[in-house]
């Protein structure tokens, strides 16, 4: 599937994500065709875990909305929440996952990394604001464990973002770089808010 993490830490935010795309058990690298699993809206940085189908689709409703906002739990849960009724009508979402599941899905997974924080989204518009580090996808869990590792011997967002997406990257069999990192920094650092795509 895939491996996406973000972070946060001293005034900068990240977030990373590996570049293989699978088809059953085909795998397409990063080598051969340029995916990217990362899009951008607006100064927002959002990196999408599950179907390709999702990329371009999200991409032209959240550039469509109306001022798309994205800087906080609440801004996400909106936007998202008009997302899906854009997704049903006008891409055919379906949002059918279990008989007993409390709401309809929007079939996404997505975590968020803007000049306002780090946030992740879950099929049923859950929104989450982390303080340090998340991830998503298949090699989360590796990721998570280098990540927690890493956080606090003062490496920089963007670094400790690799490291997380590298580990997925390493033991992962649905993860495979090269690893494609932006950062940005937080608007209470007082820094130019500058994306910088770091490349292995």
């Amino acid at each position: 599937m895939t491996t996406i993490a973000v972070v946060k830490k001293n005034g900068r935010i990240a977030i990373a994500a590996d570049t293989l795309v699978t088809f059953g058990d085909t795998r397409l690298p990063g080598e051969y065709e340029a995916n990217q699993k990362i899009i951008q809206v607006g100064d927002s940085f959002i990196g999408l875990a599950g179907s390709t189908a999702h990329f371009e689709v999200l991409r032209r409703v959240l550039t469509a909305l109306d001022r798309p906002m994205l800087h906080s739990r609440q801004d996400v849960f909106e936007t998202f929440l008009r997302a899906h009724a854009i997704l049903k009508e006008k891409f055919f979402l379906n949002p059918k996952e279990e008989d007993d599941d409390p709401y309809e899905s929007s079939q996404i997974t997505a975590l968020i990394a803007n000049p306002s924080g780090i946030y992740g989204i879950y099929s049923y518009r859950e929104v989450f604001s982390f303080e340090r580090f998340w991830a998503i996808g298949s090699g989360r869990n590796f990721a998570l464990g280098a990540m927690y590792a890493a956080y606090p011997r003062g490496r920089t967002a963007a670094a400790i973002a690799e490291i997380g997406v590298s580990a997925g990257m390493e033991f992962d069999r649905s993860s495979a770089g090269p690893c494609r990192v932006y950062e940005v920094a937080a608007a209470t650092a007082g820094i130019e808010q500058r994306p910088i795509p770091l490349r292995r």
